[in-house]
């Protein structure tokens, strides 16, 4: 698979799964997405069959619940690290309590990316094949909207 074509997965992927993590880290600020309307997206671009609607909702639900308890988690290690600070600090717990911090952003990145893997492996090639050719419109897009405000930008200053 080529860079791009991966590329096009990957941020596919993570557009479905940010929504969960972004609900993670400001909770309370509006509903992401279910897992039912984020397939039904993908679903609009590259449709997708039964089976393979079934299987996404499956796959997202569980990722972004493995994702949202390590997030907690780690919000938890941060309030203890917090805790900590203050001139009768214990150096050992800070450096535990960092050191589960790393464990577990770790274990969530390899979480979105074992998500993005089993997505694209739940495409077939036609279909990721279409979803590359739709985020490079949508890149193309996005690039020549940044060069449209490059130049209003550029003729609404002084000379």
């Amino acid at each position: 698979m080529t860079v791009l074509k991966s590329l096009a997965v990957s941020t596919l992927t993570l557009a479905l799964a940010a929504p969960a993590l972004a609900q993670q880290v400001s909770p309370g600020q509006g509903q992401a997405p279910s897992a039912e309307d984020q397939v039904n997206q993908l679903d609009e671009l590259v449709d997708l069959d039964d089976n393979q609607q079934q299987e996404l909702v499956t796959l997202l639900n569980d990722s972004q619940s493995r994702i949202q308890s390590l997030q907690g988690e780690a919000q938890q290690v941060q309030v203890q690290l917090q805790e900590n600070i203050g001139p009768e600090f214990d150096e050992t717990a800070i450096r535990q309590d960092a050191e589960r911090l790393g464990q577990l952003t770790g274990d969530m990145t390899a979480e979105s990316v074992l998500m993005q893997a089993r997505v694209e492996a739940t495409l077939t090639q036609e279909q990721r094949d279409e979803l590359q050719r739709q985020m490079e419109a949508q890149q193309e897009q996005m690039r020549q909207m940044q060069e449209q405000m490059q130049q209003q930008q550029q003729q609404q200053q002084p000379q």
